[in-house]
């Protein structure tokens, strides 16, 4: 069976946390989508290990899959392994033949086309990952399997590398250096071809898959980032260049959507919204320079939001895994879910952080959105119309800061009543039952209410 895990928000939900506490019982984890931009910290036996592309469950023991809907940067690949080796793991980790690579011209015209776009900029980490999804859809792009073939490695690269030259010469008059030279190309990539060859890392990843499925393995699905920042389903031009959605599991795999849709699909909830970026944001509190829109840090905002968003963020510790920026946060956006769980058909909420918000006399979530004196339950198609959409909150009672290391071994009924309300309200608006509740960092501080494997 399957249990695919889908970031609800807009990244940041605490994905890896979760598919570290689900994984004992998968045999297999596998990556769907998205690059290196995708930061994820997993804590087990007490060490903190931060990821960016190797899947979280690599650092139990499971068999960690890359899948044809990633891109890969084999550089980044290696160091994690390697990093990982000389902390004592062994991580096992398969990368999809049919998975497209990035190259160090896509990372250089990540970062100057985010320049040049200014307003529309994305918040790109510039790590490649837009223009090599760009390349993957214009047939003009290199795939893993492509490196462990030098001949057909040199014929791609003789073919792409003189047009992305010319791009960031000709159009925006930026000198190149050795990534835009197809001699010291070749020889790299066909170094890390080689090195692939020789660990038995690549494999046809739908057929590996399906096959271990039929031998009777579990497989956990893993997305990165969030269903808000999807491509086709997300606040478009602010989004990634994949789908995190469910959709995004079976096209990113090879597994066919019958069987996706036979095993569980868990979405994952940050008890309230954080986002590293520009662009809308409605239940936003406070703000950030140079991400929330027409922000003046010398204005401020509302004092008391300044310093709930602060307080927020500093028990969240809101800043970017890769980037180290910190994240605009808000209340929780209930719109945003809804939209969420009806693209994904969440069985079941893992939701994540609820000890971040302890220690508040009240907290608040945005119901529905009023949008030219309509309300509305779920998210407008468009991202300029989300922007003009006011969130009309709803009122809890906060909760007292408690020891949550007891409360993860004592279970559901050990969290707050108040905390307990707010918690049954986000499962009945998504009609999906509780799986998980995240009460910190570790993996032993989670309430696990539900196995998926049963």
């Amino acid at each position: 069976m399957t249990v695919t895990i889908v970031g609800s928000q807009l990244g940041d939900e605490g994905k890896g946390g979760v598919v570290d506490v689900y994984g004992d019982a998968a045999d297999v984890v596998a990556r769907y989508q998205g690059g290196d931009n995708a930061g994820h910290t997993v804590v087990h036996d007490g060490e903190e290990y931060k990821l960016s592309l190797v899947p979280s469950g690599a650092v139990r023991g499971k068999i960690g899959v890359l899948g044809n809907g990633c891109v890969v940067n084999p550089e980044t690949l290696f160091d994690e392994i390697d990093t990982l080796r000389e902390r004592g793991l062994e991580p096992d980790v398969r990368v999809a033949e049919r998975a497209h690579v990035i190259l160090p011209y896509h990372r250089a015209l990540d970062g100057i086309e985010e320049e040049e776009k200014e307003d529309l900029a994305a918040g790109t980490t510039k790590r490649g990952i837009g223009p090599t999804y760009e390349d993957k859809a214009g047939r003009r792009g290199v795939r893993v399997g492509d490196l462990l073939d030098p001949d057909v490695l040199r014929e791609r690269l003789e073919y792409v590398v003189p047009q992305k030259k010319a791009l960031a010469e000709d159009v925006f008059d930026k000198e190149t250096g050795d990534e835009f030279d197809i001699d010291h190309l070749y020889e790299t990539y066909r170094e890390y071809g080689e090195r692939l060859a020789e660990e038995n890392m690549t494999v046809d990843c739908g057929t590996f898959l399906q096959d271990r499925i039929d031998d009777g393995d579990t497989v956990m699905l893993e997305g990165a980032q969030g269903t808000s920042i999807d491509i086709d389903h997300g606040i478009y031009p602010y989004v990634t260049s994949s789908n995190p959605t469910a959709g995004g599991a079976t096209v990113g795999t090879g597994l066919g959507p019958g069987v996706i849709g036979d095993g569980e699909i868990i979405g994952i909830v940050k008890a309230y919204l954080s986002r590293v970026g520009t662009g809308p944001l409605p239940t936003e509190l406070g703000g950030v320079e140079g991400q929330t829109p027409d922000y003046d840090a010398d204005e401020g905002a509302d004092a008391d939001e300044e310093e709930l968003a602060t307080y927020i963020r500093d028990e969240g510790g809101e800043y970017g895994t890769v980037t180290g920026r910190p994240r605009r946060v808000g209340w929780l956006d209930m719109p945003m879910l809804r939209h969420a769980a009806r693209a994904s058909s969440f069985t079941g909420l893992a939701i994540n952080h609820i000890d971040v918000l302890a220690g508040l006399d009240e907290v608040k979530v945005g119901h529905s959105y009023e949008y030219e004196g309509e309300e509305l339950l779920t998210m407008p198609p468009t991202t300029e119309k989300w922007g003009r959409c006011e969130a009309t909150l709803r009122s809890f009672d906060g909760w007292s800061e408690i020891d949550w290391s007891e409360v993860a071994e004592e279970g559901y009924e050990a969290i707050p009543e108040n905390a307990r309300t707010y918690l049954e309200y986000i499962s009945d608006e998504l009609d999906a039952p509780i799986y998980a509740v995240g009460v910190g960092p570790g993996r032993e501080e989670t309430v696990v209410v539900e196995n998926p494997y049963e």
